[in-house]
């Protein structure tokens, strides 16, 4: 059985937790398989009042790093991810 993710993803404070719960990501297991991109859409598709900020905290839970470092770091690159899982090329 999986840990709650509180117990394994520091930085994520209780309304991220309750936003992942809602979207039906119960573990770091199932954090770590989606990913941080995809787990923010499967928030966002959930109706969770997400804002690019839990991207950010997602990313640093599972890299070990502070949300805001990856902010000013990643940005660019999670961005782009973002853009192309929301708008996948045409065939």
């Amino acid at each position: 059985m999986s840990m709650p993710l509180r117990d394994h993803l520091p930085g994520l404070g209780p309304k991220s937790l309750a936003m992942l719960a809602a979207a039906g990501i119960p573990d770091r297991t199932a954090l770590e398989r989606l990913g941080a991109v995809a787990a923010y859409l499967q928030v966002k598709r959930a109706g969770q009042p997400a804002s690019l900020n839990l991207l950010w905290a997602l990313e640093g839970a599972l890299t070990g790093q502070h949300w805001q470092t990856v902010a000013r770091e990643e940005r660019t690159r999670l961005l782009l991810a973002l853009d192309a899982a929301q708008h996948p090329p045409s065939p």
